[in-house]
């Protein structure tokens, strides 16, 4: 366990734009900063990160909060974990007790299997540059394809031994379990209690890391010819590796992305190795499988400029056709560069410098709608019916580009190459666009709308709290939780500010003038006071168990002259509340126009212009007007509980005896009462803008 002082330490020292910059290229928008959010399939910047807050949020999909909650969920550690990656960030030591067996084996499988591949990737390094045939076998090979130890040290290059079992009796032996070896695809085979053997021997291997650098998967190339062997084998699908949503190299290469403003993608290990070699960094490979959405997402974060390099054979064209309409869909930047006949990017790379082999891009490049057009038309020459389907080819290439003026300027350009009518080409992209929407539409239609789930704790019958996946935001299952939502909005935002000041002037003489000054005569309570005696006085209590345990643990916190809730929530050590304290504190909520002519800070004549009202000031307004605005909350939900209490008694009429019909009537004429009494003090609804 870590300290608390060592936690305040770490929360106090990240800053959010630092975190999130090592995954996701921001640029500054006003005060805050905003990219592509890494948490959904994004095409438009709508992730926002908030120095002064130090919180980020994506108002898509709803993902975010301070920067240890960023690396929990975008590095799926636990909470103790994303403090020590945060630490190491910021050079914070942190000193725990070291971990007992119990403890352990306690330990969640994706971290133990992120453990064990750790190991695996030093056994196979100190196997390449210790061991007699790691250094005759392993070395020999990176030495013949002109690798220097600077690239295999930096890519922590290495190699398994031939023997079958040699790491996974190893590994073993210190102590992993069979299970994980089996998960990770380190090892295979261990059927009915057998023995394991290795999946990577007598292979070089290269090991596949996350954005952060962990290693999350390995490839390894088989260097003695065998039958029914594959060149390549990867390790398997498992709880912590996604083929389609990792790119080898991409942890080198993503700061050198963002520096260059574009991405070069290759197919294979090699190519990446190679292309380092020769100076150029922002390289990735797909590793010889067909592009993903998620891979290209991957890339968007840190540029939306790409050029695919591939082998200048019949092959590497045909590869260079297979993917890209992906890249297009995902509003990325599309060149291609086919590289001199016979050669590949590794083959390519060796013989060139940063320079040349940028000059030779700069000279070959183009862009991929074009190169498709031309290389096509070169194919069907002379065939009216291989034309006809080039030009339909070519249209569903052009469709796919989300940006209007983008797709224009190719139905343009494509239009002259064709040798076609550009109304023409105009009407079938169209079709195509408008059948894709109509489709979409009919399936959106046939799903539920899903909102951002957050972990909600529930109470069962037995008193046991569990969790469950929960919708946060309004939900129709619950009369009472839009309001219980926004009284804690205001115990997180505002708790500990008296509800209300009083100032009365007072004159003095200073040099020789007479001033008025104001001086304070009358504080109320705090929000966090005011809340719980105006509910508590009408035995109201909160139905959400989140919204009571932070209500619960503001109460008794008051009296900490340090206590600052928006900053005690947000860096809560509950991940559901965290989150909780993130979105509340977020400036999604503006003022309506109605409430800000309620509070009288705008004219008739300003309204207009709300709707674009700094979100500061909208803020300080909020703040200025505590004493309207949280009554009116807690009367909100005061005749929430009336309303649902009027449902439940006319229910109970359809049903009840002639002697309980007295009684239920009776209390339902004094809840109309009380409803009207509410109304009166609720006036004309003042609705804040979610």
């Amino acid at each position: 366990m870590i300290d608390q002082i060592t936690i305040s330490k770490i929360q106090d020292s990240a800053q959010i734009v630092d975190v999130v910059s090592d995954f996701v290229t921001l640029r500054r928008r006003g005060v805050n900063f905003v990219g592509l959010c890494p948490f959904h399939d994004d095409h438009s910047p709508s992730f926002y990160v908030s120095p002064s807050k130090n919180i980020c949020k994506c108002f898509v999909c709803g993902e975010g909060g301070t920067p240890v909650n960023f690396i929990m969920k975008h590095e799926q550690l636990s909470y103790y974990e994303a403090l020590k990656y945060v630490a190491k960030k910021y050079n914070i030591e942190v000193v725990e007790k070291e971990l007992t067996n119990e403890e352990k084996e306690a330990q969640s499988v994706r971290e133990s299997l992120f453990i064990l591949n750790e190991f695996g990737r030093d056994y196979f390094v100190k196997t390449l540059h210790d061991h007699p045939e790691g250094l005759s076998v392993g070395m020999s090979y990176f030495r013949e394809r002109g690798f220097r130890d600077d690239i295999v040290k930096k890519f922590q290059l290495g190699y398994s031994l031939e023997q079958r079992d040699a790491f996974s009796v190893e590994a073993q032996k210190n102590g992993y379990r069979r299970e994980f070896l089996l998960k990770t695809g380190l090892s295979t085979g261990g059927d009915n209690g057998s023995p394991l053997y290795d999946r990577f021997r007598g292979r070089v291997i290269f090991p596949v890391h996350t954005l952060s650098g962990k290693v999350v998967a390995f490839g390894g190339r088989i260097l003695k010819k065998a039958e029914n062997t594959g060149k390549y084998v990867n390790s398997p699908e498992s709880e912590i590796y996604s083929k389609s949503n990792e790119l080898y190299g991409i942890y080198f290469a993503k700061n050198s992305i963002v520096k260059q403003d574009k991405c070069f993608l290759v197919e294979g290990y090699t190519d990446v190795l190679s292309m380092h070699q020769a100076g150029i960094e922002n390289v990735v490979s797909s590793s010889g499988t067909a592009l993903t959405h998620g891979q290209i997402r991957m890339i968007h974060r840190f540029s939306e400029n790409i050029t695919v390099l591939y082998d200048g054979d019949a092959a590497g064209i045909k590869a260079a056709l297979r993917g890209i309409d992906l890249l297009l869909e995902d509003a990325m930047n599309v060149k291609v560069v086919l590289l001199p006949a016979g050669e590949d990017p590794d083959s390519f790379a060796r013989k060139q410098n940063a320079e040349s082999f940028h000059k030779y891009i700069e000279q070959n490049e183009t862009d991929f709608i074009r190169f498709k057009t031309q290389l096509l038309l070169d194919e069907s020459v002379g065939d009216p019916i291989k034309r006809a389907g080039v030009i339909s080819n070519i249209v569903q290439s052009i469709s796919l580009i989300p940006d209007n003026i983008t797709r224009a300027v190719y139905i343009q350009d494509c239009a002259r190459l064709l040798e076609m009518n550009e109304a023409v080409l105009i009407q079938e992209v169209n079709k195509i666009r408008r059948q894709k929407y109509d489709n979409n539409v009919k399936s959106e239609s046939k799903s539920t709308l899903s909102y951002p789930q957050v972990e909600i704790k529930k109470e069962s019958k037995s008193g046991e709290v569990s969790k469950s996946a929960t919708d946060i935001k309004l939900s129709s299952k619950s009369p009472f939780l839009r309001f219980e939502k926004e009284l804690i909005r205001y115990v997180v935002r505002y708790g500990t500010l008296p509800i209300y000041q009083k100032y009365r002037k007072v004159k003095k003489k200073v040099a020789r003038q007479i001033v008025e000054e104001e001086v304070l005569e009358e504080e109320g309570p705090s929000v966090i006071q005011y809340i719980h005696y105006d509910l508590e006085r009408d035995d109201i209590h909160f139905t959400n168990s989140v919204f009571a345990q932070i209500m619960d643990e503001a109460l008794s916190r008051l009296s900490d002259a340090d206590f600052v809730p928006g900053k005690y929530f947000l860096y809560h050590s509950d991940e559901i509340i965290s989150k909780l304290a993130s979105d509340l504190i977020s400036d999604k909520y503006q003022l309506s126009k109605y409430h800000a002519k309620a509070i009288g800070e705008i004219s008739d004549k300003d309204i207009e212009g709300v709707s674009q009202f700094d979100q500061n000031k909208s803020r300080l307004l909020e703040q200025n007007n505590l004493l309207m605005l949280v009554p009116r909350a807690t009367t909100e939900l005061k005749n929430a509980h009336v309303m649902n209490k009027i449902k439940e008694i006319r229910d109970a009429l359809n049903t009840a005896s002639s002697e309980d019909m007295l009684k239920l009537v009776a209390q339902l004429k004094d809840l109309q009462q009380m409803k009207k009494e509410l109304a009166k003090v609720l006036g004309e609804r003042i609705i804040l803008k979610y």
